[in-house]
């Protein structure tokens, strides 16, 4: 008798980060940009006309979950 492993699609827990930016009207890209370029949420905050808060949670995913989090095996 003949075993098969079955192949499982990875999924995501988490939507990514892309898709959390652009459904609150920030520009991913630029959105990273300045994580890289080392600025403040408050400085974010002002550049992207958003609260504080909405870019430390935005930070807080990107530093939990990376760009996204696909989890399952192949």
């Amino acid at each position: 008798m003949e075993e098969f492993i079955r192949s499982r699609v990875p999924w995501s827990t988490e939507p990514s980060l892309k898709f959390k930016t652009e459904e609150v009207g920030i520009d991913f890209d630029s959105f990273i940009d300045s994580i890289k370029e080392g600025k403040t949420d408050a400085e974010m905050a002002r550049e992207f006309d958003v609260t504080e808060k909405l870019i430390h949670n935005l930070r807080d995913h990107f530093m939990r979950y990376g760009l996204g989090s696909i989890l399952g095996q192949d």
